[in-house]
């Protein structure tokens, strides 16, 4: 995505430009809130420049939103909280496929709210993050993490102040197998305790995980509607 807004703001600005994301996203996953910063020399206005943009960039990129920020403004370092979601589809689709973790999940949104408890508030995520990954703190600040039902399966949506590379993804399926063997939230409580990344389970699908929305100060979520991602 990068490279694509990057080529098509060099076309309609003069000068370098250089794009920054407010965070990475593992190879493989989805961005329905994405979002992006860089200085632009164009005489066009930020909704002009949102026309000019969706009308040249590849077709699975899209500028939903644009604005006239402050010239200190910096996508990653001033996000104050990042919003994603992971999908879970119960039953084998040809068409979410690429787009929801398939897995005949029986359990209902409560009992899983439950098991995933202990990840509220802020710990070390180090059991749940890449291995190698992370070589300074590890320390997050959950401040939601909600599970709920979609038309075809199962929505898992999580706030934080940061993420560790890999960190939902093995949330997810370290919760999920917690649930299958009955073990619940003391089992992830104890993954979390550990601090050892061979505890937690391998990381669910990549192409389930959706990054939805950023928040900063005195701008609030971006974008201001969540797209409604379901599986």
């Amino acid at each position: 995505m990068q490279g694509d807004l990057e080529k098509a703001l060099r076309r309609l600005s003069t000068g370098a430009v250089r794009v920054t994301g407010a965070g990475r996203t593992d190879a493989g996953c989805h961005a329905a809130g994405q979002v992006a910063s860089a200085t632009v020399v164009t005489p066009l206005d930020p909704n002009r420049l949102q026309r000019a943009l969706n009308a040249i960039l590849p077709g699975d990129v899209r500028i939903i939103e644009t604005a006239e920020v402050d010239p200190a403004f910096h996508a990653r370092f001033d996000a104050m909280r990042r919003a994603y979601r992971y999908l879970i589809a119960r039953r084998p689709t040809a068409i979410r496929r690429g787009y929801a973790w398939i897995h005949p999940v029986t359990a209902d949104p409560a009992a899983l709210d439950e098991v995933t408890r202990p990840v509220l508030g802020s710990h070390d995520f180090t059991s749940f993050s890449r291995q190698g990954s992370e070589t300074g703190d590890a320390r997050c600040r959950v401040t939601r993490a909600r599970w709920s039902k979609g038309p075809g399966g199962l929505r898992f949506d999580l706030e934080a102040d940061r993420f560790l590379y890999m960190m939902v993804r093995r949330i997810v399926s370290t919760v999920i197998r917690a649930w299958e063997r009955g073990a619940g939230a003391r089992e992830v409580r104890a993954i979390l305790e550990a601090k050892d990344r061979k505890a937690a389970a391998p990381p669910a699908p990549a192409h389930g995980l959706y990054l939805m929305r950023v928040r900063y100060p005195r701008v609030g979520w971006v974008p201001k509607e969540p797209w409604n991602v379901t599986a």
